[in-house]
């Protein structure tokens, strides 16, 4: 949707801006707009940010993990234990376990998850690499933190088929009723793994 009155440079950052997720062509409007009148304050800083950003961060050759550095700060980490590593599909999912302070092993960010419906095949992912982590002596377990949705659970069900040669355990988080949940508000699909993940009290 072009603006009325809007330049091309005024129209080329509304079109990049309404490429960002959860963001459409009003929001980018509206977006564009509040930047412009903040230029000084927000503007700049954030160009200056997004560029030095883009000159210095990249993917870890160990995990997939954003950083400054290669390994990154994680891998490179003293302390962590090598003996398991976390599967998760994005490194936002990394971020938040790493926020929640549970996991203190290692990473490993697929890039995804398998999509017959988007096209993503198991050699669009970084799955080849898992396997070669695998291997190695030191680790015993494979931890799958996949998303519990459909392509989330095809994806462990390959990855367990594809690591069952490799001698580690492979293990998957436990599916449930959250913290501070209540069972009338919870899904059926919930509930039902929640009655396959109970343990002993």
């Amino acid at each position: 949707m072009r603006s009325a009155s809007a330049g091309p440079e005024i129209e080329r950052l509304i079109t990049l801006l309404a490429k960002l997720p959860g963001l459409g062509p009003r929001s980018a409007r509206r977006a564009a707009l509040f930047l412009l009148s903040k230029r000084d304050p927000l503007m700049r800083p954030l160009a200056d940010a997004l560029a030095d950003a883009a000159d210095k961060i990249s993917a870890c050759s160990v995990c997939g993990n954003l950083d400054v550095s290669d390994p990154c700060s994680v891998c490179s980490a003293p302390g962590r234990q090598p003996s398991a590593i976390c599967v998760v599909e994005t490194v936002g999912d990394l971020w938040a376990l790493e926020r929640a302070g549970a996991f203190k092993g290692r990473y490993h960010v697929l890039g995804g998850v398998l999509s017959a419906l988007d096209g993503v095949r198991p050699e669009d992912l970084n799955i080849a690499r898992l396997v070669e982590r695998a291997a190695d002596a030191e680790v015993t377990e494979i931890v799958l933190a996949l998303n519990a949705t459909v392509d989330g659970q095809t994806t462990a069900h390959y990855l367990a088929d594809r690591l069952e040669n490799a001698g580690v355990s492979v293990t998957s988080l436990a599916r449930g009723v959250p913290v501070g949940g209540e069972l009338d508000y919870l899904d059926d699909g919930t509930l039902a793994a929640a009655f396959k993940s109970r343990s002993s009290v």
